[in-house]
């Protein structure tokens, strides 16, 4: 078994891990991702590749928030956004990532 369908040896750590198994069709256990699977999320993915963009600082504030808040409290990450010059946490987004889990 070569080190690119190993499972063993594949990646899984890392902003492209997730595209490149996507890409290989194949999750990180070596099993095949079922085809109705892959067609649904090419076909979400076309639409998001054909739609406006509102400006790089919003999509990057939008990641930020959105992956900061899976690893740094909302009062640091709050901090981090004002320090950075972006916009402070809005109520919808604390509800959403930090609400009740």
């Amino acid at each position: 078994m070569s080190p690119e369908t190993n499972p063993e040896t594949q990646t899984t750590t890392g902003a492209d891990a997730i595209d490149v198994a996507i890409a290989k069709g194949t999750d990180f256990d070596g099993s095949p991702i079922p085809a109705a699977k892959l067609e649904l999320y090419h076909k979400v993915m076309g639409l998001e590749a054909g739609r406006q963009r509102s400006g790089v600082s919003n999509t990057m504030r939008s990641r930020i928030v959105r992956i900061g808040a899976k690893h740094i409290s909302q009062e640091e990450l709050n901090k981090m956004l004002a320090d950075a010059d972006f916009a402070p946490l809005k109520e919808k987004e604390i509800a959403f990532y930090y609400g009740a889990k």
